[in-house]
């Protein structure tokens, strides 16, 4: 009688070992791809936050080359984009597809100097590498497994006019 019970035992902890291993199986995958993705946030927050920089910093340049004053000879829109151009490459120099692009946009008179005021609108295409598997299929832009994640940010600079009188 006592044999039977402890064979008994034995019988429902190797039940119960197996159920265990089961549960984890199912869900461990579910766990990891929530972790993954969690993961995938951060890195495309961090993204976000340098591309976001990144604009601001080539908006000021391209604002200053912009300007009456601007590259020697009063620089314009073309000057400026060249530069910006010329900026990224240092900024992202092994990183392809990442793009500037600006235009000058008018605005209100200024009342102080009588001179209409301009901003400097900057466009900064960033492709954001995704690089946690399982997210890029959630995230990516199409074609869904490009592990990418193109982010376009805009930037809007006033252009420094000096002032005369």
């Amino acid at each position: 009688m006592n044999v039977k019970r402890i064979a008994a035992g034995a019988l429902r902890r190797v039940r119960r070992a197996g159920q265990v291993t089961v549960e984890l199986l199912l869900v461990l995958p579910i766990f990891m791809l929530l972790l993954f993705f969690i993961m995938e946030m951060g890195n495309l927050g961090f993204q976000t936050i340098l591309a976001h920089h990144c604009a601001y910093e080539l908006a000021r340049i391209g604002s200053l080359v912009a300007g009456p004053n601007g590259a020697g000879s009063g620089g314009g829109q073309g000057m400026a984009i060249m530069k910006m151009k010329s900026v990224l490459g240092q900024m992202f120099p092994s990183t392809p597809g990442v793009n500037v692009d600006a235009t000058l946009v008018g605005t209100l008179k200024d009342p102080q100097s009588g001179q209409m005021g301009e901003d400097l609108l900057v466009t900064l295409t960033y492709p954001a590498t995704l690089i946690f598997p399982g997210s890029s299929f959630a995230l990516s832009d199409p074609p869904k497994g490009s592990k990418k994640k193109i982010l376009i940010v805009r930037v809007r600079m006033p252009v420094e006019k000096p002032y005369f009188r």
